[in-house]
């Protein structure tokens, strides 16, 4: 299975990947530069996923159709989803990464599909979520699945001011982690629907920290 992507090769054997994921109305060039910053020594394989559904407002590319912000249509989600979960495992059996040693991370729809890929029923473990300005999804045919994933390192960004997904939703979904025991750092800033710069140094060091050796 396949989706059009990017790829970021690792400066030597790679210890690792990075799986982000765009948003709502864009492609898999969005999130690409921020590979680099993220892992600027280059230590990772870099993967930017672009999502397979077009033809829909505003343009561009999309994960799923939104009827209503929080609760994802059921069948573009379902078909997106097993999309992205076999492209990623695909990929990266083929570039000999196990999922332990991958970080999924994306803005907004893209933080949605992470936290659908690494938290799904019957999904490995990944080593780390990133979720930036997105929402622990509600919708028919998918839950998450909390078992064997204690202490999963979880950072999670919103914007106070969020005026497309507000803030709620990662207040939620940070209470619904934690509840699970999942190790959540929580950033909470005056942004809008963004990143906002001081965000950029806490994602790297949540990247780095997640792929450390003591957690190989």
């Amino acid at each position: 299975m396949t989706l059009e992507h990017l790829i970021r090769e690792s400066a030597g054997e790679p210890e690792g990947a990075l799986v982000l994921s765009h948003g709502r109305g864009t492609s898999e060039h969005d999130l690409f530069p921020l590979i680099d910053v993220l892992d600027p020594e280059r230590r990772l394989v870099g993967i930017a996923p672009g999502a397979p559904i077009t033809g829909l407002p505003p343009g561009g590319k999309h994960w799923y159709a939104v009827p209503r912000v929080g609760y994802p249509d059921p069948g573009t989600f379902a078909s997106s989803y097993a999309a992205l979960c076999g492209f990623l495992d695909d990929k990266l059996a083929e570039l000999g990464i196990a999922w332990e040693r991958t970080v999924l991370g994306g803005f907004s729809m893209g933080a949605v599909m992470s936290y659908a890929v690494g938290l799904g029923p019957g999904r490995p473990v990944p080593a780390g979520i990133l979720a930036l300005s997105g929402f622990v999804p509600t919708v028919e045919g998918w839950q998450p699945d909390f078992d064997g994933r204690e202490g999963l390192p979880v950072l999670i960004h919103h914007g106070a001011l969020d005026p497309i997904i507000e803030v709620g939703f990662g207040q939620a979904a940070r209470e619904m982690l934690e509840a699970a025991g999942l190790a959540v750092t929580y950033m909470e800033t005056d942004a809008g629907h963004s990143v906002p710069p001081e965000v950029i140094d806490s994602a790297r060091e949540f990247v780095g920290s997640a792929l450390a050796p003591s957690r190989g």
